[in-house]
Order: structure tokens, then C-alpha cells, then sequence
């Protein structure tokens, strides 16, 4: 394993982590601003967010390491049913919270912040290390 294979999976093992450290970072004022139901919900979208992270990766990392033919299939079975199981979460809470889907749709949008970051601050140290 090189030194760039090495970072970018500390990297991989951190997102996770991250995410759920920010889903407490936004839960806790959306407490104290709205309502109980809007912070758990704000959690509960960020740590699916999590979870959907984790399963891609292990899902890839599985499906490359297998290298068959079968893997083109095997990924769009996967990523289909990932897919399915947003668009159903996201029904159920637009059922049950209709007016409080927001609060989901940003926990799940952690995940969009959370890489931004950690782009970031991989181009800022591509940046250094160049120069």
C-alpha cells in the first residue's frame, strides 16, 4: 500500500466519524431553535447519511476486488436499490413529518459538507507540498 493509498483511507474511515460529530454539531441548536422531532431528525438523516457512505464503500471496495465481469451488473443492482431505499426513507418521512422533511434533508446533506471539507483540506495540502 503507497503512502496516497494509506491517506486516502484514513480518510475513508474518518468521513463516517465526521458526519455524525456534525449530525450532534446540528441537532443540538435545532433543539433549542425548533423542536425535538426537528433534531432527530436532523440526526437521524446525517447518521443514514453515514450509514449509505459506509455501505458504498464496502460495496466497491468488495465488487472491485472481485474484478468479474459480473461486477458492471452487480454495481447498478446496488446503487439501484441504495436508491430505492432513499427515495422510500425520504417517502416515509415526507408521510409521517410533512413538515418537517427540511430537517431530514439537511442531516442527509452532511454528507455533501462533510466532503467539501475534506476536499479542502486535501487541495490545501496538494497546494503545499507542490510548492
Amino acid at each position: 500500500m503507497t503512502q496516497t493509498e494509506s491517506i486516502n483511507e484514513k480518510i475513508l474511515k474518518r468521513i463516517p466519524w465526521e458526519i455524525a460529530i456534525l449530525a450532534l454539531i446540528l441537532a443540538l441548536p435545532t433543539l433549542i431553535l425548533f423542536d425535538a422531532v426537528s433534531a432527530l431528525l436532523v440526526f437521524t438523516g446525517s447518521l443514514l447519511a453515514a450509514a449509505e457512505f459506509i455501505w458504498l464503500k464496502k460495496s466497491i471496495t468488495k465488487i472491485l476486488l472481485d474484478r468479474k465481469k459480473q461486477a458492471f451488473i452487480t454495481i447498478t443492482l446496488l446503487y439501484g436499490l441504495r436508491f430505492l431505499l432513499i427515495i422510500a426513507v425520504f417517502f416515509i418521512i415526507i408521510l409521517l413529518f410533512s413538515k418537517k422533511v427540511i430537517a431530514f434533508a439537511a442531516g442527509f446533506s452532511t454528507l455533501i459538507l462533510v466532503f467539501l471539507v475534506e476536499a479542502i483540506v486535501a487541495l490545501s495540502k496538494f497546494k503545499q507540498w507542490k510548492n
